[in-house]
């Protein structure tokens, strides 16, 4: 039986990335999960089926710990001897992409679910170029998970492969019986629910380049016009990373109108207690809480970047607007307000979107798909030598 190895830096990734697909797949290949230790890679091996390998990794550039880790990768490669190797996240596809080529591993392939180098500056932005580079450089097949992701790389000259979006972009795709607006959801949604009020939500880590401090700015103007509208902020503080202004902690802390949840195991039920989601960040790879609100029924309002400009249709299922721009945010989240006709027709749309193009079964099919044909490809050419 072939023998995939399916890696993320750390195991929350994996557990969330790879969901119920490491048990699909395990119907017809050998698979092995493997990243950093912690609790989430033992609960994959468990709820998957498979074996798990942990292996420290570390999220930033980390010299000493890098190479100890690309070490212990190229020692647990030569003893399992997979023939595919399938990395996700930056620091897992820069090691493992390494590491399976030194060991000849015949299939590497890895995903970019996002890119930092092109919203990044100076030498920090070279660094992170060259390692995409070195990651496309080893692969043996790249898969962008949306066509910016894809246009970015060939673009910028990080590589020169062939590389294509697996469907309509996505790794993930969505459960459509469980983001529903069942029973279960719409009684907590409606213990939140203000029906005489308009909600926004946002849900994402409430940092600076989420557009945050933009949203804020633009909310509380608003706020000040119309006293029934609310702003829910869904999502974890990080305060030591890409933190937002304390003008902007101030004024989600005095403004009343404003709810701060924290980091929520499930928003379904926020989700549908709201009118809209409001998502202004700088940059994505592919947004799963821009679909999860569609397949609820929610419009959005997105800022043009990658991912997001692919799920939102301007007009359709939602407005696009520019980054960084308050003005542009303030007048788009105003219209919503104004113009309730306008949301209910986006809302009619964005489940069917949602559903024709990132249903989890589909998605999964693309991705099965790519292999079966790589391996089709591969036996054909040992038939030629």
């Amino acid at each position: 039986m072939i023998k995939i190895i399916r890696s993320t830096t750390v195991p929350s990734s994996l557990d969330t990335f790879c969901k119920g697909l490491l048990k699909d797949l395990s119907q017809e290949y050998e698979v092995i999960g493997l990243s950093s230790p912690g609790e989430s890679l033992d609960k994959v091996g468990i709820r998957e089926g498979i074996r798990t390998i942990s292996i420290p990794m570390e999220r930033r550039i980390s010299p000493f710990k890098d190479i100890n880790s690309l070490l212990l990768l190229i020692r647990t490669f030569y003893k399992e001897k997979p023939y595919i190797v399938h990395s996700m996240t930056p620091k897992a596809g820069l090691l493992c992409m390494l590491a399976s080529w030194v060991c000849r591993v015949p299939v590497r392939i890895h995903t970019f679910t996002g890119l930092v180098f092109p919203t990044a500056k100076g030498l920090s932005k070279k660094i992170l170029m060259l390692t995409d580079w070195l990651t496309c450089a080893c692969a043996t097949h790249i898969i962008p998970e949306g066509e910016g992701v894809k246009n970015d790389l060939l673009n910028h000259g990080i590589t020169r492969k062939n590389i294509k979006v697996l469907g309509y972009g996505n790794v993930r795709g969505i459960d459509l019986k469980h983001y529903d607006r069942s029973p279960e959801v719409m009684e907590k949604a409606n213990t939140i629910r203000n029906p005489e009020s308009f909600s926004f939500i946002f849900i994402g880590r409430i940092v600076k380049d989420k557009g945050i401090n933009e949203l804020i700015e633009a909310f509380s103007r608003l706020s000040k016009e119309n006293d029934k509208i609310w702003l829910i902020l869904v999502g974890p503080y990080e305060d030591g990373f890409n933190p937002i202004s304390d003008k902007t902690r101030h004024e989600i802390e005095v403004n009343n109108r404003i709810i701060t949840v924290g980091r929520q195991n499930d928003v379904r039920h926020w989700l549908a207690s709201c009118d809209a989601l409001v998502f202004p960040s700088y940059r994505e790879g592919f947004p799963n809480v821009v679909i999860e609100a569609g397949a609820l029924g929610l419009p959005s309002i997105v800022t043009d970047i990658n991912g997001s400009r692919e799920i939102i249709q301007e007009g359709i299922n939602g407005v696009i607007i520019p980054p960084h721009d308050t003005d542009s945010l303030y007048f788009a989240m105003k219209r919503f307000t104004k113009e309730p006709d306008f949301v209910a027709t986006l809302s009619k749309k964005a489940r069917q979107m949602v559903a024709s193009r990132y249903e989890q079964g589909f998605v999964r099919k693309c991705l099965i798909n790519f292999y079966s044909e790589i391996l089709t490809k591969t036996d054909q050419i040992k038939c030629t030598h």
